[in-house]
């Protein structure tokens, strides 16, 4: 009788030995086709967002497929050779940020014109367009991005400001998750160093019109974008020390990524 439940406990041993190799096994294949799956997965989207600068205010942005015009002044032959665009953004009613003639040589068929009321009652009855009137608040979903207008305005806020609050729009694009904020003509109000989760920021920078490097550094620390480019840094008595900004955001940051762009052409000449 000893021997027989000797036999049938050896017995059970080998298949319980049996069975939980078996289960490795099953773990090993599922752990291989989880690799597999994994190495089939698409890379996590990176930002693919072009941004060349045109002048001053003005850009163009490639994103993804889709084109868009910032501020468009400078004519016809600031935009020679450029992509049409699907989006034009405009910021606010002063002639290096809105220009009619410019909008009329761009041909404006099929464009989404994005614009605060402001804008809209300055241009010509005849420049015919596409136009969505966006005030500070207003956010709208178009073509797959979403777009929202944000204040800028100066400090301290007065009736004679050379830009006061409600009038120009700020803007926020984001689309997949990625957000580009356009500072438009403001200082380091608390609507942009309340901003969060900012991708890419174009700030301005100059006097008398907006703010001093110092207060553009200090803003920018606040909200704390990935990277952050300096443009409109061209002021009354020249042009703003965008090399002192970058100092200042790396001395308080060393992970928001500066990049200083050629927005003055003419200065290279």
């Amino acid at each position: 009788m000893k021997n027989v439940a000797t036999l049938i406990a050896a017995g059970l041993l080998l298949v319980g030995c049996k069975d939980h190799g078996n289960e490795k096994g099953k773990m090993k294949d599922t752990l291989a086709e989880n690799n597999a799956e994994m190495s089939q997965m698409p890379p996590q989207e990176t930002m693919d967002l072009e941004i060349e600068p045109i002048s001053h205010a003005t850009a163009v942005f490639k994103w993804g497929d889709k084109i868009f015009y910032t501020d468009p002044v400078g004519g016809a032959e600031a935009f020679e050779g450029k992509d049409r665009p699907d989006f034009i953004l405009i910021t606010d009613i002063h002639g290096d940020h809105m220009n009619a003639e410019t909008l009329k040589a761009i041909s404006l068929d099929s464009v989404t014109v994005i614009v605060p009321q402001a804008v809209k009652d300055k241009l010509p009855e005849d420049l015919k367009a596409e136009y969505i009137v966006m005030n500070n608040g207003d956010s709208k979903e178009l073509m797959g991005f979403n777009i929202q207008a944000i204040p800028m305005y100066n400090l301290p806020q007065s009736k004679d400001a050379m830009h006061v609050k409600g009038r120009g729009n700020g803007y926020i694009i984001e689309i997949n998750g990625q957000r580009l904020y356009i500072s438009g003509d403001t200082e380091d109000i608390p609507e942009m160093r309340n901003l969060k989760n900012i991708d890419v920021a174009l700030v301005s920078m100059n006097l008398p019109y907006t703010m001093p490097v110092d207060r553009a550094a200090k803003g920018v620390l606040a909200f704390q974008p990935k990277k952050v480019i300096p443009y409109h840094y061209r002021g009354k008595n020249g042009f703003s020390d965008v090399e002192e900004f970058r100092k200042l955001v790396n001395e308080g940051n060393s992970d928001i990524e500066v990049e200083l762009m050629n927005w003055y052409p003419e200065r290279s000449k």
